[in-house]
Formats: C-alpha cells, sequence, structure tokens
C-alpha cells in the first residue's frame, strides 16, 4: 500500500528543546488520528515518527475498515457479555462513519468504496461459528445476516455478512490529515526516534540524537510501545502476516471485504488499479506467525502457499506484489487505549488492534482527545482502558509469559544455530558460535559477512533471521532489525552491536 508519495518532514534538531501541548510518539493510523482530532480541538501537537509517517505498518496495510472483526462478537458475549459486545460494535461502527466524515470535510480523495464485509467458512465443519457469530453480531447491533451466497468466486458454506462497511487507501487519508494537521499549527518531524520518557509536570520526552520536547501530556502510539513501564509487554502478543496483490479483471471483483478462519485465515478484498482499465488490484492476506519463529526458509514458503491458495480460488489472477505487516494482539481481544499504566496521569497509550487498526487507529484518535481535552467520554470508553484487569485474562498472560520465557531461555541453552559462519549461504543468516560467544551472522548475496549481537536491544532475547524479508526478527515481543543492526520496528529503540571480529 506504499503508493502515495509525500514530501520528509525534517527531525528535530540534535540537542533541541521543543514545547508543545501535547506530543504523539508515532505517526500512523492512530499517531496521526490523535495528534489531527487533538489539533482540531485546539491543541498545539508535534508528531514524533523513527522513521516516515503512515509508512510503516500503517503504509503496509490491506486498509479495511470493518466492524466484523472475523468471529469477535460471539467471544466477546460469551466471554464478558452481551453489554460489551454492544459497546465494541458501536465504537467500531462509529469509527467507520467518523473516517468517512473526515475524508470529506478535507476532501481527500482516499478511494473510499463502501462495501460489505463478510466472515465465511467453506466447510460445514466451521458452520455453527457462523451461526453464532451472525446472531451475536446483530444482537451487538450491526446489520448482520447469515447467508449462503457471496461474491466470491467459488462456493462458500454460510457466511456473516455485515452491511455499510468500507475500505480506502490508508496513505492518501493519513497524507491529508497530515497536511491539514501542518496547516493548523501543528508540528511532524521524522526521522526522530524517542529513547526517553519523564512523566514529569510538564512530561519530557527525548530523543536519540539528544533533543528534547516538553509537553503537557504525551501518547505512545508506536504500534508496539517503546517504554515498558506499563507492563504491555506481558500482554501483547505480536504477530506477522504475509500478503499478496495480483491484478484480476474488474469483472472477478467479488464486491466485498472477505475473511475465513480456515486454513489458518485467508483475508481478501480488492482496491481500484489506476494503471489500467478493466483491473482491479486483488489483496490476499494470510499466513500469519510470530516474529523470529517461523524457521529459515518457511516464510518463503508461507508466501508459496498464499500465492497457491490465491491461484486455485482467482484463476484469472497475476501477482505483482508481496509483502508483509505486523500487529499485536492483546490478551482479551480489545485494544488498550487509555491511560499508558495504573500512576498515569498525563502519559496515553493507544496500541494491541489485533489486526484492526483501521478502525481501532481512528478510535482512538477519537477516545484518547476525550481524554485530554476532558470532553464527555463515550459510552464504550471504559471497555478499551489499558488497567482493565480480568481474571478471564491470567490463562493468556500465563500463556504469553511462558512462551516469551521459553524462548528467551531456550535460546541460551542451543549451542549453536549453525555450526561455522562458512555454512551460512548468500542471503541467509543464522547465529554462530564464533571464539566463544554467539554472533547474529549475515552473508549478503554478494559473498560479504555482516556479523552481530544477536541479543534484542529491547530485553535481551535472541533474534533470528527471516531469509525471506532480510531482516533480523526477536521472537519475544516483536522487534525487527535490518542486517546493518538498525531498528526496523519497535519496542527496541537501539541498534543492534556491530561485531568485527567474526571473519
Amino acid at each position: 500500500m506504499l503508493s502515495a508519495a509525500s514530501a520528509p518532514h525534517p527531525p528535530l534538531k540534535a540537542g533541541s528543546r521543543t514545547e508543545v501541548d501535547v506530543a504523539v510518539v508515532g505517526g500512523g493510523v492512530a499517531g496521526l488520528s490523535v495528534a489531527w482530532e487533538l489539533a482540531r480541538a485546539g491543541r498545539r501537537v508535534a508528531v514524533l515518527e523513527s522513521d516516515r509517517i503512515a509508512a510503516g505498518v500503517t503504509g503496509h496495510t490491506t486498509g479495511k475498515v470493518s466492524a466484523l472483526h472475523g468471529l469477535v462478537y460471539s467471544h466477546l458475549r460469551e466471554r464478558q457479555g452481551a453489554d460489551d459486545a454492544r459497546r465494541y460494535a458501536s465504537s467500531q461502527q462509529q469509527a467507520i462513519e467518523h473516517l468517512a466524515a473526515v475524508a470529506g470535510e478535507l476532501d481527500v480523495d482516499c478511494e473510499l468504496e463502501r462495501i460489505p464485509a463478510y466472515t465465511f467458512v467453506e466447510s460445514e465443519h466451521h458452520a455453527e461459528d457462523i451461526r453464532a457469530e451472525a446472531e451475536a453480531a446483530r444482537e451487538a447491533g450491526l446489520p448482520a445476516s447469515l447467508v449462503t451466497e457471496t461474491g466470491l468466486p467459488f462456493p462458500v458454506h454460510s457466511a456473516v455478512r455485515v452491511e455499510d462497511q468500507a475500505q480506502f487507501h490508508p496513505r492518501k487519508y493519513l497524507l491529508a490529515l497530515a497536511e491539514d494537521l501542518l496547516r493548523r499549527g501543528g508540528l511532524i518531524h521524522e526521522r526522530t526516534r524517542v529513547i526517553g520518557l519523564d512523566e514529569g509536570d510538564p512530561c519530557r520526552v527525548t530523543t536519540e540524537n539528544g533533543a528534547e520536547v516538553l509537553a503537557g501530556d504525551v501518547v505512545v502510539a508506536t504500534h508496539y510501545p517503546v517504554f515498558d513501564r506499563a507492563l504491555m509487554f506481558s500482554r501483547l502478543q505480536p504477530r506477522r502476516e504475509l500478503v499478496v496483490s495480483a491484478l484480476v479483471p474488474a469483472a472477478s471483483d467479488p464486491g466485498g471485504a472477505y475473511l475465513t478462519p480456515e486454513r489458518g485465515t485467508r483475508s481478501v478484498r480488492t482496491a481500484p488499479y489506476p494503471f489500467g482499465k478493466g483491473r482491479r488490484l486483488l489483496i490476499v492476506t494470510g499466513e500469519k506467525f510470530t516474529p523470529g519463529t517461523s524457521g529459515q526458509g518457511s516464510v518463503g514458503a508461507g508466501y508459496e502457499r498464499l500465492a497457491a491458495w490465491t491461484y486455485e480460488r482467482f484463476p484469472d489472477a497475476r501477482l505483482v506484489h508481496r509483502w508483509a505487516t505486523q500487529d499485536n494482539d492483546t490478551t482479551d481481544g480489545v485494544p488498550y487505549i487509555g491511560s499508558f499504566h495504573p500512576a498515569a496521569q498525563h502519559t496515553w497509550v493507544a496500541t494491541g488492534f489485533g489486526g484492526w487498526g483501521m478502525s481501532g487507529g481512528v478510535l482512538a484518535g477519537q477516545l484518547l482527545t476525550a481524554y485530554i481535552t476532558g470532553a464527555t467520554l463515550p459510552p464504550w470508553a471504559g471497555l478499551y482502558e489499558p488497567r482493565r484487569l480480568s481474571p478471564r485474562e491470567a490463562p493468556a498472560v500465563l500463556r504469553f509469559q511462558s512462551t516469551v520465557a521459553g524462548r528467551f531461555v531456550g535460546d541460551r541453552l542451543r549451542s549453536s544455530y549453525a555450526d561455522s559462519v562458512e555454512e551460512i549461504a548468500p542471503g541467509t543468516g543464522a547465529i554462530v558460535r564464533v571464539r566463544g560467544r554467539r554472533s547474529a551472522v549475515h552473508r549478503t548475496p554478494e559473498g560479504e559477512v555482516r556479523a552481530l549481537s544477536p541479543r534484542c536491544t529491547h530485553l535481551g532475547c535472541f533474534v533470528r533471521f527471516n531469509d525471506a524479508e532480510g531482516a533480523w526478527e526477536c521472537p519475544c515481543h516483536g522487534s525487527r532489525f535490518d542486517t546493518e543492526g538498525r531498528v526496523i520496528q519497535g519496542p527496541a529503540t537501539r541498534p543492534l552491536e556491530r561485531r568485527d571480529d567474526v571473519t
């Protein structure tokens, strides 16, 4: 989805000091939505982005904006009750309408299309799940129905259909928000990595080049929070998902956004294709895995499985692109939007969107603006409160942390992931013990060897190499690094240490 150009925004100058009402850390859909809403409410806002705005996870999203999130309503009704299911539906559908209204207000051509959304199954095995979801979604207040016919070019057993959902081009929308934010006196600083947060009065945000921003309030919207004081690393599980896109005849457009929990999840939608009439861009997502746990070569195999599924279901498709995206799941399936930690007074967080960051990010903009400005909170605010604790979460928290602990300890017990540097083929990487210590070693396609410390700079788990994407990934909390050790994705804020004594 990185197909909309934008002018760069200057980084903060080294050693500089900036004073604003609110500092927003992170320039994705949540961060830019929060910043724009606050600026519209009269606050002076600075957005601090480590790379480019709307170019990280948001820049690689599939662009669905839906209140139908798989089987969420039947799960919420069962675990938390019908009232919470209704609050979730109301907030998510309201976010869709708000996004459409803002796009109209700014007169931005973000390819917004109103479509139905479907959760479907092809086999009878999961039919009862679909029936329960249709019932729960209707009870929650969505225009949901149980159907057996869809616009897909293959038969399904049954599906939940929800009307009045949407799809759009997220970068075009967010770049319009950014432009209007600047017109309202806001600041945007790219290539500005935040590494410190002092929750004083005012709050102080510090960057890796020694610049600082003083703000009455700070919003942490970095996808996975870059600060661990809220202990959210014990309640968030990162996952990565593969995406392929293909050109199909416009007549093959299935006319909606589709998701199935079968085959490890498959998500399907189309988008306008501006470079040729009579065609649409088909976008297919699936093959979920935890970063750093896919095993050498299996990410590439995942792409092959996804492409094979696409060709099988859409025989006239012609694949043109592939990429991957990343998100975080909370222990109860509901995002964390609100106070950063129990003692926080002026720090806020938005995270854990579980693959539904488009509606969740827009929702976060409205909710956090209400908190910060003192406006009346919506009736569903408490549903997203990060400080919520429930006995129902305990098994998931324990499962998350036992998995992390197993990786943290188990990786140190392994003798090596490769026996020698010579074993590492061009274009691949592995952990190798050299001169008594382990190193993360990558060999470029040209044969050059690059060595780094294998310890993630977040909490010290050992990284692993993703051959298909050419990156080192932390299996504990999802940090990603390029082959030079630079941070691609947090929560890590510092690069992997270079090692020059391996060859």
